[in-house]
Protein backbone atom coordinates (compact mmCIF):
# COMPACT_ATOMS: atom_id res chain seq x y z
CA UNK A 1 0.00 0.00 0.00
CA UNK A 2 1.35 3.27 -0.88
CA UNK A 3 1.36 6.41 1.22
CA UNK A 4 1.63 10.32 1.00
CA UNK A 5 1.84 12.73 3.56
CA UNK A 6 1.51 16.70 3.15
CA UNK A 7 1.03 20.51 3.95
CA UNK A 8 -1.46 22.80 2.75
CA UNK A 9 -0.87 26.45 3.86
CA UNK A 10 -4.15 28.52 2.70
CA UNK A 11 -4.01 31.87 3.64
CA UNK A 12 -7.70 33.76 4.58
CA UNK A 13 -8.55 36.91 4.11
CA UNK A 14 -10.27 36.27 7.44
CA UNK A 15 -13.47 34.99 9.34
CA UNK A 16 -15.92 33.01 6.51
CA UNK A 17 -16.15 30.01 4.36
CA UNK A 18 -13.03 29.24 1.72
CA UNK A 19 -13.00 26.76 -0.34
CA UNK A 20 -10.06 24.55 -0.46
CA UNK A 21 -10.96 21.92 -2.99
CA UNK A 22 -8.72 22.90 -6.05
CA UNK A 23 -6.07 23.10 -3.42
CA UNK A 24 -6.96 19.40 -2.48
CA UNK A 25 -7.43 17.93 -5.73
CA UNK A 26 -3.97 19.49 -6.90
CA UNK A 27 -1.86 17.98 -3.87
CA UNK A 28 -3.71 14.69 -4.68
CA UNK A 29 -2.93 14.56 -8.64
CA UNK A 30 0.36 15.60 -7.76
CA UNK A 31 0.62 12.00 -5.58
CA UNK A 32 -0.12 10.30 -8.93
CA UNK A 33 -3.08 8.57 -6.82
CA UNK A 34 -6.62 7.48 -8.30
CA UNK A 35 -8.30 5.43 -5.81
CA UNK A 36 -7.67 5.26 -1.79
CA UNK A 37 -8.41 7.35 1.21
CA UNK A 38 -7.83 11.23 2.28
CA UNK A 39 -7.82 12.56 5.02
CA UNK A 40 -7.59 15.92 5.51
CA UNK A 41 -6.94 17.35 9.19
CA UNK A 42 -7.32 21.45 10.10
CA UNK A 43 -4.00 22.38 12.18
CA UNK A 44 -5.94 25.19 13.71
CA UNK A 45 -7.42 25.74 17.31
CA UNK A 46 -10.98 27.91 16.44
CA UNK A 47 -11.14 27.03 12.57
CA UNK A 48 -13.23 23.89 11.13
CA UNK A 49 -13.14 21.65 8.23
CA UNK A 50 -16.48 21.08 6.25
CA UNK A 51 -17.60 19.33 3.76
CA UNK A 52 -20.44 19.83 1.40
CA UNK A 53 -21.56 20.29 -2.23
CA UNK A 54 -21.51 23.87 -2.35
CA UNK A 55 -24.18 23.70 -5.38
CA UNK A 56 -26.08 26.63 -3.89
CA UNK A 57 -24.52 29.85 -2.70
CA UNK A 58 -26.99 30.37 -0.49
CA UNK A 59 -25.47 27.73 1.69
CA UNK A 60 -22.83 28.85 2.13
CA UNK A 61 -24.27 32.22 3.73
CA UNK A 62 -26.71 29.91 5.97
CA UNK A 63 -23.74 28.18 7.34
CA UNK A 64 -21.63 31.87 8.24
CA UNK A 65 -25.02 33.63 9.58
CA UNK A 66 -25.02 30.25 12.08
CA UNK A 67 -21.98 30.16 13.03
CA UNK A 68 -22.05 33.63 13.75
CA UNK A 69 -25.24 33.35 15.76
CA UNK A 70 -23.79 30.09 17.90
CA UNK A 71 -20.14 31.18 18.56
CA UNK A 72 -19.80 35.07 17.83
CA UNK A 73 -16.36 36.91 17.74
CA UNK A 74 -16.22 37.57 21.69
CA UNK A 75 -13.04 38.98 24.01
CA UNK A 76 -14.81 36.54 26.48
CA UNK A 77 -13.38 33.69 25.07
CA UNK A 78 -9.98 32.03 27.04
CA UNK A 79 -8.49 31.15 24.08
CA UNK A 80 -6.55 34.65 22.44
CA UNK A 81 -3.48 33.52 20.95
CA UNK A 82 -4.87 34.10 17.54
CA UNK A 83 -5.93 37.34 18.86
CA UNK A 84 -10.02 38.31 19.18
CA UNK A 85 -10.30 39.75 16.17
CA UNK A 86 -12.83 38.09 13.79
CA UNK A 87 -10.00 36.25 11.41
CA UNK A 88 -10.83 32.51 12.56
CA UNK A 89 -11.87 30.88 8.76
CA UNK A 90 -13.34 27.81 7.95
CA UNK A 91 -12.53 25.93 5.24
CA UNK A 92 -15.33 23.73 2.89
CA UNK A 93 -14.40 21.04 0.62
CA UNK A 94 -17.06 20.42 -2.12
Amino acid sequence: MRQAAGTLEVRTPGQGLHAITREVVAWVADQGVTTGLLTVFCRHTSASLLIQENADPDVRRDIEDWVAKVAPESPAYRHQDEGSSPTHPYFAVA
